[in-house]
């Protein structure tokens, strides 16, 4: 089996090669990315010369390198695309570019190649936001309601996947999927940001007062789902991968960090909010378990362990993206403002 996987050199991406490689060892795997600010190789450097595995450089919403890329494969995978809310503020066209021109071309492509299954990996943030105070959980069948540049444009390519199905008829499904997290996740999301942070002896921003309800979803159980609707997920159909655990408020999933790393609550440094912050995220996960008998492994306090354990182990690898101008001139412009 070949796969095609777009972004594999990004956090979702590169942790599904990993997966792929491990429990498929005879798939053939070709990772186009177009190496942003987030695309790191170094996640990926266990294959280098390995022949199961190529890398190509390129962006998914130009034709001819996706046409390129996808010649022969079976399957496509795309994580590809601009995903931190923060930064689709300052730059929305950006993430209209990579999330729905760059998915409209993969899917001419995919019908092109004849492809066996086209895979649209989305995010739980399409649907808005819950109130606080409720005890609401989206499903599949909730209306869209993004309020976001970021949310918008995967809102968008959402329904590109929907309309690519409905009236070409291609093989495709879709994961709305919560917040992950797990090792190679770039420094400037909230849980690899509170770690690192705290191991240079700095302060976690929080947005607001912490108020915020998320899921907490670890990647390889993320990988595990997608790898299961590939194999037995009905074309056409959208799928919610989240954990077992109730959302938590970012700051209780803060404080869990700041227990493990035995250090004090004085560490938390709130900042004025973002603009147009979502209160609370919520999916049902019934029907993956009904329907291909999925469910997550990890805890949310394994979550937090694994995911601390790997920041506090792998310093070299994050030291050198937070040392990076990029990253700066970045944590600058979003938080010493905020102050």
């Amino acid at each position: 089996m070949k796969y095609l996987i777009t972004g594999g050199a990004g956090f979702i991406g590169s942790n599904f090669i990993h997966y792929l490689v491990e429990h498929h060892p005879d798939a053939e795997i070709v990772n186009l990315d177009k190496l942003t600010y987030a695309g790191n190789l170094e996640n990926l450097k266990a294959y280098e010369g390995d022949l199961r595995y190529t890398f190509i450089k390129g962006d998914i919403a130009e034709p001819k390198v996706v046409n390129e890329a996808m010649n022969g494969a079976d399957v496509v995978v795309n994580f590809a695309a601009e995903s931190h809310v923060d930064r689709s503020i300052h730059e929305p066209a950006a993430f209209v570019r990579t999330n729905v021109l760059g998915t409209q071309v993969l899917l001419d492509a995919a019908l092109r190649h004849k492809v066996k299954r086209y895979h649209h990996v989305s995010t739980d943030e399409v649907y808005g936001s819950i109130a606080l105070n409720s005890d609401e959980k989206w499903t599949e069948q909730s209306p869209y309601n993004p309020r976001s540049p970021y949310s918008a444009s995967k809102a968008a390519s959402d329904h590109l996947v929907r309309a690519y199905f409905h009236t070409y008829s291609l093989s495709a499904t879709i994961t709305n999927c919560a917040n992950n997290i797990g090792p190679y996740m770039y420094p400037e999301k909230l849980f690899p940001l509170a770690i690192t942070n705290l191991l240079e002896g700095k302060k976690i921003p929080v947005y607001g007062q912490g108020q915020h309800v998320r899921e907490w979803l670890y990647v390889e159980d993320h990988c595990s789902a997608i790898d299961l609707i590939l194999q037995k997920g009905k074309p056409g159909e959208t799928y919610f991968v989240s954990p077992d655990n109730e959302p938590v408020s970012n700051l209780e999933v803060i404080k869990k960090i700041l227990k493990l790393m035995n250090l004090p609550e004085d560490r938390i440094e709130f900042v004025a909010d973002r603009p147009g912050h979502d209160e609370k995220y919520a999916l049902d996960n019934n029907k993956i378990k009904r329907e291909l008998d999925w469910k997550p492994k990890y805890s949310l306090d394994e979550t937090v362990r694994l995911t601390v354990e790997w920041y506090k182990n792998n310093q070299e690898w994050w030291k050198k993206i937070k040392d990076s101008q990029e990253y700066k001139n970045y944590y600058q412009k979003q938080y010493d403002v905020l102050k």
